[in-house]
């Protein structure tokens, strides 16, 4: 059976003045989750929005809200994305701050937890976050903006999945970064099981979301 591959659009390319109808678009176009890109000018050159923004959000949709923190300091505030309605929060050992304790608070809420590699972060680092984690995100772009090139990192996903399988663990990998329906099955094949799409989605109309996503997943 073929496995599914989960789509979850970045609202961060979006229309934010149509915010809503781009969402229920999204939901009723069969995208899994939304995928929030929170940026704090520390940790990337770049401001998006915070946990009011993804309070408001929440009444809209049923959809699994996947916040990936670029931001310092998450252990302080994890805890406002959380009582916001973020169903799976990622947070980067990059960041300056105890990530650790943020992962373990994440977890304590009941929530799933993820954490980020940067383009350039060894694999190495996932040694101490494999037993804690559900998700790995592995950026194929410098995060802080986006539209950005894919880096073709399918050797590293190869190996974070690799990884994950020695671990025993049942975590997944998400990839992110200029992903479009071109490098979609290069991703895939590496070992994505989670595809996080921006401007691949959001440069279209409404009425063509269902069938970018389905191209995304191969279909």
């Amino acid at each position: 059976m073929k496995k599914h591959i989960q789509i979850a659009p970045s609202i961060l390319a979006s229309n934010f003045a149509t915010l809503e109808q781009e969402i229920k678009a999204l939901e009723n176009s069969g995208a899994d989750m939304i995928h929030l890109d929170v940026m704090d000018y520390h940790f990337v050159p770049n401001l998006t929005f915070g946990a009011p923004v993804i309070t408001k959000i929440r009444s809209v949709t049923k959809l699994t809200f996947d916040a990936h923190l670029m931001i310092e300091n998450p252990h302080k505030y994890v805890d406002d994305f959380i009582k916001a309605g973020a169903d799976i929060i990622t947070v980067h050992p990059e960041a300056v701050g105890n990530v650790k304790e943020a992962v373990r608070l994440i977890k304590k809420a009941g929530k799933k937890a993820g954490v980020a590699l940067n383009p350039e972060t060894e694999i190495a680092v996932l040694d101490d976050y494999l037993p804690m984690v559900d998700l790995v995100l592995v950026m194929t772009v410098h995060p802080g903006f986006s539209g950005q090139k894919h880096l073709p990192l399918y050797d590293k996903i190869k190996a974070v999945k690799e990884k994950i399988r020695v671990s025993g663990k049942n975590i997944l990998v998400e990839v992110d970064g200029g992903i479009t329906p071109q490098v979609a099955p290069e991703v895939i094949k590496a070992g994505a099981d989670i595809l996080v799409a921006g401007a691949a989605i959001f440069q279209y109309p409404l009425s063509r979301y269902k069938d970018i996503i389905k191209s995304l997943r191969g279909e």
